[in-house]
C-alpha cells in the first residue's frame, strides 16, 4: 500500500536529471513527436544483441528484486519509522488470511509512485537479459513480495495491478533511455557521466552494471541493445493559469514545463517487439496549493503493422499501452478539486495516418481505443484517509490531429481524450465514511459512472532554427452520475504561454 521510501520529489528530480542526461545523445536530426517524419534508425551491434540475450540470469534478477525490497522496508521501518513497516511472523499470517483490499492512499502514490517501483522490479529482469514479457515476471513478483510480506496492512487489490502493469510502462521507457546513453567504447570522464546518467534513468540496470563490472569494462562496440533508434525531444517552459468552473477571481497561475518525446519508427512496416516504438508527455508545475507533477502521458506500442504506403500517405495500425496521469489540487477559497484521474493499466488497438504535400504542409492523424483495466477519477463525496477519488475500470477514445505549415514554421495541434469509467463496489447508503476504519475500508468509492473530457487546442509559431511561441489550451470536463447522490458536473480551464526547443 505505502511506498514512502520513494518520494514525488525525489523521482521528479530523477525524471529531469534523465532528461537532460539524453540531450548529448539525440540525432543530429531529431525530429518533434507525432509532428514530423522520424530520422532512419541505425541499427544495433549483432556482438551487442547476441551478448545481452545469450544467457538469462535469473538469480541475480530475483535477488535484485528483493534486494530492493528488503532495503526499502529498512529505510521505511527504521529511518521514517513507517508505522505500516513494523512487520511480523502474525502480520504476514493476517495479510494471508484476510486477503486483499482497496487501499486508501494518495492519487500520486497509487497512480504513480507504486508503478514506479514496478519499474524497478521489471528493470531487474530487464537488466539481467529477460525480455520484455519475462521481465514482467519480476515486476508481478516483486509487487506480490511487497504486498503479503513488507507491510503490516492488507495488501492492496489497487496496488497488485497497478504496480506490475504501469510498472513494465515505465519500466521499459527508462530502460530503453537508459540504453540511448551507454556506450561502452568511451573512457575516463565521458564514460563515467554516461554510466551515472544511466544509473540515473535506470537504477536498476546501473546497479546491475556495477555488479558485472559492465560500468568500466572497455568494449569495442557501444553495447547498446537497440542501436540508436530515432528519438525526439522538445521542451516547453513558460506561464501557466489554472481556472476552475468560471471562477476567474480564484485563479491558479505560475511556472510550466512540459517535455515531450518520441522514440522509434511510428510508421515501420512491421514491428513485434513491445516499444520499439513510443510517445510520452510530462508536465511539471509551480502553481500555490497545487502537485508539482501534473501530468504524465505514454503510449507504447506493442505490436504493429503497416496497412498502407505511397509516396505521401501512411497508414499503419497496432496494439498499445497506455499510461495516464492527470492530478490537480484545492483551490483555495472554492474548497472544490478541478480534477483527478489516473490511469495505470490500460491498454487497446490504434491507428496512425500521415499525409504529406512536400514543402507547404504535413497532416498527421491518431485514434486509439482502449480498455481500462484499472483507473481512478475524482470523487465528490469519497473521504477516506488520503484518499478523495474512485477506483475504476471502464474504456477510453483518444483521437488528435496535427497540421504543420511550411517546413513547420506554423503548425496546430488538435487532441480530445474521453475516459468512462465504472465503479461498482462502493459503501452502502447512508455509510459515514468519517466513523469507518481506513486500513479495513474495502471499497472502490461511490456506486457510479464518470466521464472525464480532456481538449487541447496548441499552436507552434517558429522564431529561430530550434525556437518557436507556443500557446495551449487545455479543457478538462468531468461529468459523474452517482447512484446515492446527484448528478456532479465540473469544467476546468488551463492556458499555457511558452517557449518551446526543439532539439
Amino acid at each position: 500500500m505505502n511506498v514512502s521510501g520513494l518520494n514525488h520529489k525525489t523521482l521528479l528530480l530523477r525524471l529531469l536529471l534523465a532528461l537532460a542526461a539524453l540531450l548529448p545523445v539525440l540525432p543530429a536530426h531529431a525530429q518533434m513527436a507525432i509532428k514530423r517524419p522520424v530520422a532512419d534508425p541505425v541499427s544495433p551491434d549483432s556482438a551487442d544483441v547476441a551478448a545481452y540475450y545469450s544467457k538469462k540470469h535469473f538469480w541475480r534478477a530475483a535477488a535484485e528484486t528483493a534486494g530492493f525490497n528488503i532495503g526499502l522496508w529498512a529505510f521505511d521501518r527504521f529511518v521514517q519509522k513507517g508505522d505500516f513497516a513494523y512487520i511480523s511472523l502474525n502480520s504476514i499470517k493476517e495479510n494471508f488470511r484476510h486477503g486483499f483490499i482497496w487501499d486508501n492512499d494518495k492519487l500520486g502514490t497509487n497512480t504513480f509512485l507504486h508503478p514506479y517501483n514496478g519499474s524497478l522490479y521489471f528493470n531487474a529482469g530487464r537488466a539481467n537479459g529477460f525480455n520484455f514479457w519475462q521481465s514482467e515476471l519480476f515486476a508481478i513478483g516483486g509487487s506480490a513480495m511487497w504486498e503479503l510480506f513488507m507491510e503490516c496492512e492488507y495488501p492492496s487489490t489497487n496496488d497488485i495491478i497497478a504496480t506490475p502493469i504501469g510498472g513494465a510502462v515505465l519500466g521499459e521507457t527508462f530502460f530503453r533511455a537508459s540504453d540511448a546513453v551507454l556506450d561502452d567504447r568511451t573512457w575516463g570522464w565521458e564514460r563515467f557521466g554516461r554510466e551515472a546518467a544511466a544509473f540515473v534513468i535506470s537504477p536498476m540496470r546501473g546497479i546491475n552494471r556495477i555488479v558485472t563490472g559492465q560500468a568500466w569494462r572497455k568494449s569495442d562496440t557501444p553495447g547498446r541493445i537497440f542501436g540508436r533508434p530515432p528519438f525526439s525531444l522538445q521542451l516547453s517552459i513558460g506561464y501557466k493559469m489554472l481556472e476552475f468552473q468560471g471562477h476567474f477571481h480564484d485563479l491558479r497561475h505560475g511556472f510550466a514545463a512540459q517535455v515531450d518525446l518520441e522514440y522509434g519508427d511510428r510508421f515501420a512496416a512491421k514491428s513485434v517487439k513491445p516499444y520499439d516504438y513510443f510517445t510520452a508527455t510530462v508536465e511539471l508545475a509551480v502553481m500555490k496549493s497545487q502537485p508539482v507533477l501534473n501530468q504524465i502521458e505514454i503510449k507504447g506500442r506493442l505490436l504493429a503493422r503497416e496497412v498502407f504506403e505511397n509516396y505521401r500517405s501512411h497508414i499503419n495500425v497496432g496494439l498499445y499501452q497506455h499510461f495516464d496521469f492527470f492530478d490537480s489540487d484545492t483551490i483555495d477559497g472554492l474548497d472544490r478539486v478541478p480534477y483527478k484521474l489516473g490511469i495505470p493499466a490500460s491498454v487497446g488497438g490504434g491507428i496512425m495516418f500521415r499525409d504529406v504535400e512536400e514543402h507547404q504542409w504535413r497532416l498527421d492523424a491518431y485514434a486509439h481505443v482502449n480498455a481500462v483495466i484499472l483507473g481512478s477519477i475524482l470523487s465528490d463525496h469519497y473521504r477516506a484517509d488520503e484518499r478523495n477519488y474512485n477506483w475504476a475500470s471502464g474504456f477510453s477514445i483518444k483521437a488528435g490531429a496535427n497540421v504543420v505549415v511550411k517546413q513547420d514554421k506554423f503548425s496546430l495541434s488538435l487532441m480530445h481524450h474521453y475516459y468512462r469509467l465504472f465503479s461498482w463496489k462502493g459503501y452502502r447508503s447512508g455509510t459515514d465514511l468519517s466513523e469507518e476504519n481506513p486500513k479495513t475500508l474495502n471499497v472502490q468509492g461511490d456506486h457510479s459512472c464518470a466521464s472525464f473530457n480532456v481538449t487541447e487546442f496548441r499552436a507552434n509559431l517558429k522564431l529561430t532554427r530550434h525556437l518557436y511561441a507556443t500557446l495551449s489550451f487545455m479543457n478538462y470536463l468531468r461529468s459523474t452520475h452517482y447512484r446515492d447522490f446527484p448528478d456532479r458536473k465540473s469544467s476546468s480551464m488551463a492556458l499555457r504561454t511558452m517557449i518551446t526547443y526543439k532539439f
